[in-house]
This record gives structure tokens, C-alpha cells and sequence, in this order.
């Protein structure tokens, strides 16, 4: 029987060598030895600074990773585990090696960060094979990026059969210990939207969700995340020992991780890793791991601005629930109508117009009617209304966690808002983690996690019921973006994380640090609807501790940094009309983008971000400090060369501090070129926006 006695070397992606006199073709066996030369296959990124190493020592399946020649991800198993199947984990060698080559393209949005998407990767597939159980086993997928890789398993029929259950997936990623972690827990009640932690690896919970980003000691940033998560569990990290991060999936009620049938292939496993901060904030990687629009002509999905009755609900100033105080009148609706008519903004949200929210609507979810609305609501007319003005009604499904419920009414809901002309649906989970209810045949209700399988099931199926009718989706209480939104680019966006409600009830609130935490951490994943510009800074008084710990600045210049298509302007009418300078940047800052480039920062610390009007020669910049002071430099040199650009500058002055003088603000203007650097002052908790513009002569 022939033993292939070889260590091969996908050297830089590009050329094959091994350790014997001449190359060797490796070919899947029909039968093989328990005794076996171990084989080690090392391949890069196009740029040659990530090299991965996959080995099959001692039957275990590994990998390590290197960046600019040092270790950013040390040796860490693969391998999986079914309920009633053979494991894939040891005893596996490698059989097969196919080179897919250098892949170098560019796509463009229909919408988003950035109009035009690189993909600059160089791909491969490897193939295991059990060293007791001829012709099983599996293959990997590899993908590296310059920026990182992904990969992922393809399982076949003859493993998986007609049906599978996962119970584990062993993917690993061993990572320093004593590296600086950014994290947030991965078994806290309240899913995603927790303030995220500082430590040290080794010191972080045991369990932790993803975007996990960490920075080494010899300052390379690391953020360990997921790709197209479909029909899948949602990953989480758990530390087995110091630095060794274990994938762990969220399981079915009934303790089963996955359940698949067939040949299947898993979401990728994502590595980024860049030589700063600033350039993880840059990767474009999760996209381009995310399959092409399969929607088709998708010009109905647009970006816009919109403003909303949501802050006066969770300041108390309104209610959801009907009533003397109730906030979704028809009413109250028409006179935000009118606001955005004025102003620019191309919608308006209103909650709590539906029958089902009296009551602890926490626990609501049984009650909830998506197509009636409250008898002080005219649906008709508000929608008419709007239309009149050019305004769109943004529509709201708020299930409680009630799955059956809402998809008993859904395809009827979306019907009725497509007749209505709404286009653009904000839905909600509102639910402890592990709570989300759902009916079987036998009329027993089960009880889910938000990330689990079956609610990336359900969120697909609420994205392409919606997509038929040309209506956009933005959840919250989500399932974590993972790049979907190429795919389905009416998956406009989603909260995904602590937002601005916490500043109005959260005790704690948000802290300075957040907005610079998230903007390398949750942001890496996808737009995210935070709800920004709040102007009255305390909404409860000034003695409460419930409050946006920020200056006025800051809040302008969250419209940059915190990506969103569909962005809120979420305070109240009047606070905007006591402010009308300041909501000048607001109604001109736009929400769909040529390009964005992450200019400095460093996590937790501030954050600089620039980001060019889609179609437009105007730049906007946005930057934000944590706690502390700081003065900092931005370089003009993206700008245009020879062009004169008026930079409009809203900025903290000396005597600006978040705790106990927000507002004070200067706003200037200049002439400026991409020769030039600016330099300010961002004050504690503060921030700066700017808009530049072409010099008309």
C-alpha cells in the first residue's frame, strides 16, 4: 500500500515544493495506512505577510498562523463532533491539496461603506481523510486575504447522510494570553447589548461573543469573527486554558448545536489581522467572504435618513402602550411628517401604533397584531400623508420574542405596508438570550437563543419575504451581522449591540469609551442602527446618572463613525429646533459613501474616521475621544490633489468637558487642500465633525 512520505509548502500562495527530490501529486486513497508521514502545507496572503500552516501531526488536524514573520495565531485543532456520527477530529490525514489560485477583482455595492470592494485573496482547499474509516472525512476551505483569512468546512454526504446533528465544533484559536483583549460575555440575559470589557486575555470570561478583537505586544490587532452564517449556530469563543479560544455554537432547547442533512458547508471562520488599529478598521474582508447579490435588480433598497417618536418613549416623555401619553397618534405622527418634510429627512418611525403593546409588552408577544392598528392611529391616512410630502412611514414589528406569532401575521404585515407604499421595516426581539418562543405541531412552545440556528433560519426568511414586496429589514435583537447584507442588500442594517438607550435608562449609560471601543469591535461586522444626536445631554436632569456621556461634538460625529444606511436622528423636534446650527451637520451629513478610510486611532482610546459622499467629491470626518483629552492630527492627503476644499468644523473648546459643560462648541470654517494637516483639541468625551466641500469659484 503506498504511504505518501512528504511535507508540502504552498509557499506565499504561489509555488508548490517538497521535501522530496520532485514534486508528488497527493491523491485521495481508497485505502489507507494507521501509519503515516505527517504532511505540512504552508500558503499566504498576496502581499506574503500571512502565512498559514496546516499540518496533520500526530492524525490531529491543526493550524497556525504567522503575520510579518511572527505568531498571531499559535497551533489550534480543527474537527467536529456529531450526536450519532464519527467525529472529525483525530485521526485524519491529509489526502488531497487543490491550489484554487490567486483571485484578484473588484464588485461594487449597491449601497454602503464603500462603492467599490477589492477582493485580493489567495484561495485553497485541503482534504482529510480518516485513517480508520476509508473515504471519510472532510475538506477545508482556505481564503487569505492581506488582511486576514477565512475558512471553512465542507462536510459530505458520506458523512452527514440524510440527516446530522452537531454537538461541537472543535475550531480553535490559540492567542497570547497576556494580549489585550476587547470583549463582551457570551452568556449574559441580555444577548449582545452589554458595555464591553478591557483585560487580558487570560483574564476576559470564559465565554465571549464575536467581533473578539485583541491586541498583541508587538501592537498587531487580531479580531476572530464569523462570515456568512447561514442556516447555522452563531459562534462564540470559550478560553480552555490561557489564549486557547474554543468555537462554541448556541444550541437547539433540545441541546443539539446544528442539524443538517446532506453535504453542507459551514459559515467561514474569520481571522483579521492588521499592524494597527486604525487598518482593522479598514478590512473588507467579512464582505468579501459573503456570497454575491442573489436579489437581482435591488435599486428599491435606499439609504436615508430618518427621525422617530423612539428617544421620547424611552425618556418617558411618551408611551408605546395606548393611552393618555401614547406616542403613535396619528397626530404626533403628521407633525413629525412635517419636521422631516422640512428638514430633509426621508423618513419617520413610529412605534407603538399596533394593537398588543398594553401591558408589560416584554411578555407581550402572544398579543401582538402586525396589521391592526390602535383606534388613535390612521394608518391610511399617516402613510398618505407622508406620501404627500415625500416622506416615507419606516414600518415597526416589535415580536417579544414571539416567533410563531410573527410569522403567522408577517406575509399579511408585509402585504399591508407594501400596499401602503413602506418600504423600510424595523423589527424587534425583545427577549431575555435563550427566551425567544416558538409553537411546534404538537402545540408545545420551545424556547431559543436570539443567534441560535433557528433564528438565523427565521431572520433569513423575514429578509426574503420582505425582499419580494421591495421592502428593507433593520432588526434588532438580532442575530450578529456576519456580511449578509451582499447577499441581501435589503438587510439595510441592524442594532446588534448596546445603542443609545442605555444612555437614557441604562445605569450605567454607555461610557466615553464606547463609541472608540466599538468602532474596532462591533462595527467590523457591519452597519449598526446606535440611534445617534441626541442634543438635550441631559434628558433626565442634570442630577441623574442616566445620560449620553458625550459632548455635543461627539454626538455630530457618531453620524460618521458609526456606520448606518438607515441612520436615526433620534432626539426629540424641539431639541433640534433649540440647536440649529449644530443640526445643520446633521441634515447634511449623508448616509451612503464613495469610500471610508479609518484615518488613526487606537481601540477604546478615539477613533478618526473619514468618509467620501457616494458619487460626490464632499468628505465628512468624524472623530471621538474616551475619557481623556487629547490633541490630534488629521492629514488632509485622501482630498483630491489641486482641489480647495471649505472644511465646516464643529469642535470641543478649551472649556468643553462631557460631565459638566457638553455644549460648549465652536463651529468654523476654512479654506483647506490635501496639503495641509488639521490639528484640534478633542476635550473628555468629546469629539469633532467636519464636512469638506469643493471651493465653488
Amino acid at each position: 500500500m503506498k504511504q505518501f512520505n512528504i511535507v508540502v509548502c504552498l509557499l506565499l500562495g504561489l509555488t508548490l515544493i517538497t521535501s522530496c527530490e520532485e514534486i508528488s501529486t497527493i491523491t485521495s486513497p481508497v485505502e489507507v495506512d494507521t501509519d503515516f508521514a505527517p504532511q505540512s502545507i504552508t500558503f499566504g496572503s498576496p502581499n506574503r505577510l500571512i502565512l498559514v500552516n496546516v499540518t496533520d501531526a500526530e492524525g490531529q488536524p491543526s493550524y497556525s498562523v504567522t503575520y510579518n514573520g511572527q505568531l498571531a495565531i499559535a497551533s489550534s485543532n480543527f474537527g467536529m463532533r456529531f450526536q450519532s456520527k464519527a467525529p472529525l477530529d483525530y485521526g485524519y490525514k491529509i489526502s488531497d491539496v487543490r491550489r484554487k489560485g490567486e483571485q484578484n477583482e473588484t464588485w461594487e455595492q449597491p449601497w454602503g461603506e464603500a462603492k467599490v470592494i477589492r477582493d485580493y485573496h489567495y484561495g485553497i482547499e485541503i482534504d482529510f481523510v480518516s485513517l480508520s474509516r476509508p473515504n471519510y472525512g472532510y475538506t477545508l476551505e482556505f481564503r487569505v486575504f492581506n488582511d486576514g483569512l477565512g475558512f471553512r468546512y465542507k462536510i459530505p454526504e458520506i458523512v452527514c447522510g440524510k440527516s446530522c446533528n452537531i454537538v461541537d465544533e472543535l475550531t480553535e484559536f490559540t492567542v497570547p494570553g497576556d494580549a489585550t483583549a476587547w470583549w463582551l460575555k457570551g452568556d449574559g440575559f441580555n444577548r449582545l447589548e452589554y458595555i464591553y470589557e478591557t483585560t487580558p486575555v487570560r483574564e476576559q470570561a470564559t465565554l465571549v461573543l464575536t467581533p473578539y478583537t485583541l491586541r498583541q505586544a508587538n501592537g498587531v490587532h487580531v479580531s476572530i469573527h464569523e462570515a456568512a452564517l447561514v442556516d447555522y449556530a452563531s459562534m462564540t469563543l470559550r478560553q480552555q486554558r490561557d489564549g486557547n479560544l474554543k468555537a462554541e455554537l448556541r444550541p437547539w432547547s433540545d441541546g443539539i448545536a446544528v442539524k443538517k442533512s446532506g453535504a453542507f458547508t459551514t459559515p467561514w471562520r474569520t481571522i483579521q489581522i492588521a499592524p494597527s488599529a486604525a487598518a482593522l478598521a479598514n478590512s473588507r474582508m467579512i464582505l468579501n467572504l459573503n456570497e454575491p447579490n442573489v436579489l437581482g435588480d435591488v435599486s428599491w433598497v435606499k439609504p436615508s435618513k430618518y427621525i422617530g417618536i423612539w428617544w421620547a418613549m424611552h425618556i418617558g416623555a411618551n408611551t408605546w402602550e395606548s393611552g393618555e401619553n401614547h406616542g403613535a397618534t396619528t397626530e404626533n405622527a403628521i407633525r413629525h411628517i412635517d419636521f422631516a418634510h422640512e428638514h430633509g429627512f426621508d423618513g419617520v418611525l413610529i412605534e407603538g401604533w399596533n394593537v398588543g403593546w398594553d401591558g408589560d409588552w416584554f411578555f407581550n408577544g402572544d398579543l401582538f397584531s402586525f396589521t391592526e392598528p390602535y383606534p388613535d392611529f390612521d394608518l391610511q391616512r399617516v402613510t398618505s400623508y407622508a406620501s404627500e410630502k415625500g416622506v416615507k412611514l419606516i414600518g415597526h414589528h416589535e415580536t417579544s420574542g414571539n416567533v410563531t406569532n410573527y410569522e403567522r401575521q408577517m406575509e399579511a404585515a408585509f402585504d399591508l405596508y407594501q400596499s401602503l407604499g413602506v418600504n423600510q421595516i424595523k423589527t424587534g426581539y425583545v427577549a431575555d438570550a435563550s427566551d425567544i418562543k416558538w409553537v411546534g405541531k404538537d402545540g408545545i412552545p420551545r424556547y431559543e437563543w436570539h443567534d441560535g440556528q433557528f433564528m438565523v433560519r427565521h431572520h433569513l426568511k423575514v429578509v426574503e419575504e420582505a425582499a419580494k414586496r421591495q421592502i428593507s429589514i433593520n432588526p434588532h435583537e438580532p442575530v450578529k451581522d456576519t456580511g449578509l447584507r451582499r447577499t441581501y442588500p435589503n438587510w439595510i442594517t441592524r442594532e446588534g449591540a448596546r445603542g443609545m438607550e442605555f444612555n437614557a435608562w441604562g445605569t450605567p449609560p454607555n461610557p466615553p469609551e464606547h463609541i472608540p471601543v466599538m468602532a474596532f469591535t462591533r462595527m467590523l461586522s457591519g452597519p449598526m442602527d446606535f440611534t445617534p444626536g441626541i442634543f438635550n445631554l441631559f434628558p433626565n436632569g442634570e442630577e441623574n446618572e442616566n445620560r449620553p456621556q458625550t459632548t455635543l461634538s461627539k454626538q455630530l460625529a457618531s453620524f460618521v463613525i458609526l456606520y448606518s444606511p438607515l441612520q436615526m436622528a433620534a432626539d426629540l423636534i424641539e431639541n433640534y429646533e433649540a440647536r440649529p446650527q449644530a443640526f445643520e451637520f446633521v441634515k447634511d451629513v449623508p448616509v451612503d459613501w464613495e469610500r471610508s478610510i479609518a484615518l488613526s486611532g487606537e481601540v477604546g482610546d478615539f477613533i478618526v474616521m473619514a468618509r467620501q459622499e457616494r458619487d460626490s467629491p464632499n468628505w465628512y470626518i468624524g472623530a471621538a475621544s474616551d475619557e481623556e483629552e487629547r490633541n490630534i492630527s488629521i492629514a488632509l492627503n485622501f482630498l483630491a490633489p489641486d482641489t480647495q476644499y471649505e472644511a465646516t468644523i464643529y469642535s470641543d473648546v478649551e472649556e468643553t468637558h462631557w460631565e459638566d459643560n457638553p455644549y460648549a462648541m465652536a463651529i468654523n470654517t476654512a479654506t483647506v487642500d490635501s496639503s495641509q494637516t488639521i490639528n484640534t483639541r478633542l476635550a473628555p468625551g468629546g469629539g469633532l465633525a467636519m464636512s469638506l466641500k469643493p471651493v465653488v469659484e
